[in-house]
Formats: structure tokens, sequence, C-alpha cells
């Protein structure tokens, strides 16, 4: 380990990050040996070209943004709905598709401090959002007649917690076999100074990067070599938090295989024309989500001749992706975006600090920054009350509480 020591110093001094083993003397050889490979495993590069970015201003590229083409759903005939579910049943038939949930996130803006999925939403007897998942796939198992893989992304954080919820709960009565965790991938936090910060237990400090890094994170773990081995052409991934997320959809499968297009996504139309979400796009004639902060006032607005929003659809982490499309994706890399948060530390002393300020840069990746790579998608408009019920905040808006209603409107219509 001795040479070890003597390699991480070097890298270390090269980088001017020496008090990344600040901690290093107080821990135990175990605790050692571990934080020097997490250290060698940091591309230093790429994250001294992050710091270097979050120098400049935001430099929005001159793109030429137009609006996206969709269906309606409520809209289609009898005839196009039977069409593109018949096709869609017919991938699911031969054990050809599998869900995705991205659950790697914490319930802490929910005052819950476990993984956000093993949050109890209020509806029936301890009922958790993992819970109401499964209950979707298992209802399309037994509709269809099949098996359905489910492949959790979780995180370095929650990942053992969320694994252990399933085994208490007999994996929700699906077949162990069928559900596989995954973890997302991370990328060290790094201070207004540039120095890469030590957290508590002397480790160094990382944070998740972003639903943009499941590619990756499919990639590296061997997710998507276990898809091709199983067969399986078509992936539906969605965030935890959506509870009302369909997350088998023949009809989508079909309407993106008809339009021979590799990907498709599924829209809510915008509250109002200020609501702050990201919506669907052709940017530069690719498949694009602008975000609220990119959208000028004119176009939020912009109407067509039938009265609706040109840009109207709102991107819900709803996607579907062919397996060439991860392969194609996962290749590339995605560009990261900085966000300035609150961190705690170990300094330069060994002593703790926390800040009342935001103090440091983590990066991120989004998932609608893979779109670009491909030549089109096919979106669906679908209706808010059926498919889009988040749970992010505590009280107010996409709340538990305006969840838990839309969850049990929709129980109530179904029946």
């Amino acid at each position: 380990m001795e040479n070890k020591l003597m390699e991480v110093k070097e890298l270390l001094k090269k980088y001017k990050q020496e008090q990344l083993l600040v901690c290093y003397d107080k821990m135990n050889k175990e605790e050692q040996e571990q934080l020097l490979n997490q250290i060698l495993h940091i591309d230093f590069e790429q994250i001294m070209q992050l710091y270097e970015k979050t120098k400049q201003p935001i430099n929005i590229e001159k793109s030429t943004v137009e609006p996206i083409s969709y269906v309606d759903k409520s809209k289609l005939t009898k005839e196009e709905v039977e069409k593109y579910e018949k096709i869609g049943i017919d991938i699911l038939k031969k054990g050809a598709y599998a869900v995705v949930t991205m659950a790697g996130g914490q319930g802490t803006r929910l005052g819950h401090k476990a993984p956000k999925g093993t949050f109890e939403i209020g509806v029936g007897e301890h009922k958790s959002l993992f819970q109401a998942l499964s209950e979707t796939i298992k209802e399309a198992q037994k509709k269809y007649q099949v098996e359905i893989q489910w492949y959790l992304m979780t995180s370095r954080e929650n990942n053992q917690q969320t694994i252990e919820f399933f085994e208490q709960h007999n994996y929700f009565d699906m077949k162990k076999n069928n559900v596989k965790f995954f973890i997302q991938g991370e990328l060290p936090m790094i201070s207004k100074e540039g120095k890469i910060l030590v957290e508590e237990s002397g480790k160094v400090k990382e944070a998740a990067d972003g639903h943009g890094g499941i590619f990756e994170a499919m990639r590296k773990s061997g997710i998507l070599q276990d898809m091709k081995t199983r067969g399986i052409e078509w992936i539906f991934i969605a965030g935890v938090d959506n509870i009302l997320a369909k997350m088998v959809d023949p009809l989508l499968t079909g309407l993106a295989i008809e339009k021979n297009c590799l990907a498709a996504g599924k829209s809510v139309v915008k509250s109002n024309p200020q609501e702050k979400v990201g919506v669907f796009c052709k940017k530069d004639k690719k498949p694009n989500v602008i975000e609220y902060t990119e959208i000028t006032p004119e176009m939020a607005e912009k109407r067509d001749a039938n009265g609706e929003l040109i840009y109207g659809e709102s991107h819900i982490l709803c996607n579907l992706f062919n397996i060439k499309a991860l392969e194609k994706i996962a290749g590339n890399k995605l560009p990261y975006h900085s966000a300035f948060k609150k961190a705690n530390y170990i300094n330069e002393k060994g002593e703790l600090v926390e800040p009342t300020q935001p103090n440091a840069y983590k990066f991120e990746a989004f998932i609608f920054d893979a779109f670009n790579k491909l030549d089109d998608m096919a979106i669906m408009r679908v209706k808010r009350e059926e498919e889009f019920a988040p749970v992010k905040n505590a009280n107010g808006v996409d709340s538990p509480e305006t969840a838990k209603k839309l969850y049990l409107d929709f129980m109530k219509n179904k029946a």
C-alpha cells in the first residue's frame, strides 16, 4: 500500500489537491485503502475542466429552435390505438421490454431520512412509492401474461438500504431474478477556490452525476449487456417519484416503432405559459428540451391556429429508448451542468465546516441532453391526471398531498 500512497501523493501534488489526505493518518487500514482507490479513480483533468467552466459566463449557443411534432393520445382514433397497441403488445409478448426506475435520491426534501422510493404516500396501508410502481408492473404482467424485467438505479448512499427494503417486502411479490439494482455514477464536489472537498468520513465528497448519468451507469455496471443477453429491445426510463408513471406502455412502444424512431417521450401540456418546466422542441433539427430559463416570453406565449401553445409539451421524465439508442448514447459523454450548493466538509486543518451559504459546485448531466444524439423522437401527449403525479416537495405543488389526490382519483376512475 506504500507504493499506492506515494502514487496518490504525486497525483495530488500535480493537481494541488493535497487536502484529500487530511484524514488519512486517522483512518484504519481498510479505510485508507478505500480512500486511495477513490482518489485514483478520479479523472482530475475532467474535474479541473468542469471547475474552469464555472468561472465562465453561461453561453447559450445560438441554435435554431423549432416546435416538435407530437401525437395527442386523447385524439387518436380507435383504429390507431389498436394498431399501435398491437405492435407494442407483440414486443411485450416476446419478452423484449424492460423498465428502469431512477431511484438514487434520498427523501430529504420530504423530511424522510431514507431512500425516496421507500416514502409512504398515505394511500392504503403503508404503501411506498416502490410498492405503487411495482403494482403497475405486476398489473401489466398479469394483463399481458409476460414477465417484465425491472432495473433500479440507486446511489452509493442508498443502494444497501434500497436492497434491504426490497428484501423486507419480499420484492413486492415479483421474482427476485427479475429485479436488478445498479449504482449511479458520482463526481467530486469542488469549492469556489477549486479544491475538491473532503466529507466527514475523511473520504472524497462526491455527489450523484444527475439523471443523465444513467446511460454511462448502465454501460459500466453491465446492465446494458444484461439487457442484450435477455433479448430486451425497448426500455422505459422514469423517475421513482412519479406515482402515476405508466411504465409498461404498448401504445407508446407501437407509436415509436410505427414512426421509425429509436426513442419516445411522454409530455403533458403546460398548465400555463409561465410554468417552470422544460419543453420538448427541435434544436438544430434534432430532438431536444428547452429549459424554462432559455425560452423567451414571446416563445412561451406563442400559440398555433387552434390556440395550443407551440412550446407547450412539458418533459415529464418518462422516456422510452430502443437498446440501439442506449448503446449509442452510452458511448458518448453528455455535457455536465454545474449547480452551486451548500455542503459540509473537512478543511485542511481537519476541522468540520458547516456553511450557511452555498459554497461548492456539483456537476450533473441531464437525460434530455442525450436526445440530440438521435435523429428523431416520437412524442405522445398524455393527461396529467392519468400519468403525472410527482412527489417532490413536502408541501404545496407536487407534494405527497397533491400526488395522493391524483392517485386516488385515478384509481377510482379506473375502477
